[in-house]
Order: structure tokens, then sequence, then C-alpha cells
């Protein structure tokens, strides 16, 4: 696949994670290794799985990280509500990062469809 750099998708994986750990920032102390921990150990999965993926230089592996990946964004979006429903984040702030969430689940549903198609 390449660069992992150069995706689209990745520079707004990227953007998440950063946003994430922005966001996390002003948490709690006392979540510093409850949600903080936990959103920002899901966030940065996201990244990681796309560029892991395009180092294996394989559609079908690129797929497989992609699908990981989705899973990852699921797990912060629950996160993100669970936050917001203690009052630990902002609303404001809450529906930023599901606003990137949906936006990247999207491309990520996109580009797993492509790759799977062409791997048959």
């Amino acid at each position: 696949m390449g660069d992992f750099r150069k995706l689209r998708v990745w520079k707004r994986a990227h953007d998440l994670a950063l946003l994430t750990y922005q966001v996390t920032a002003t948490y709690p102390r006392a979540e510093l290794y409850g949600l903080s921990s936990q959103m920002r150990r899901a966030a940065i999965s996201v990244p990681i799985n796309i560029a892991e993926g395009c180092g294996r230089n394989s559609n079908r592996e690129l797929a497989r990280f992609i699908r990981i990946a989705l899973g990852s964004l699921t797990e912060l979006e629950s996160l993100v509500y669970l936050s917001k429903d203690l009052q630990i984040c902002e609303e404001i702030r809450s529906r930023e990062i599901v606003t990137l969430i949906r936006q990247l689940r999207g491309m990520l549903a996109s580009l797993n469809m492509t790759l799977r198609k062409a791997s048959q």
C-alpha cells in the first residue's frame, strides 16, 4: 500500500488521536487511569492499525487492520458517550469527537470495501 502518511484516512485518524489527547487532558485526575487512558488507547489504535496494515504490503492484510481500526472507533465512541453522560466531557467537545469518528468510520468502511473487492 505504500506510505501510510499519504493516506487521507490516516491523517484524519491522526487528527482524532490528537483531539482525544487534548480533550482528555482536561479530565479529572481521578480518571487518569480510567476513562482518559482507555479513550487514548482506543484513539491511537486507529492510526496505528492503518499504518501497520499499510506496512504489510497486502490488500488482504490491510483490510484486516482496517476492520480492527473500525472496532477501535466504536470503542472510542462508546467511551465518549460515557464520559459525556458522567459530565466529564463537555457536550461541544464530545460532539466534535463523535463527528470526526463518524467521518472516519465512513472513510474506513469505504476503504475496506474497496480492498475486499480488489482481493477477490
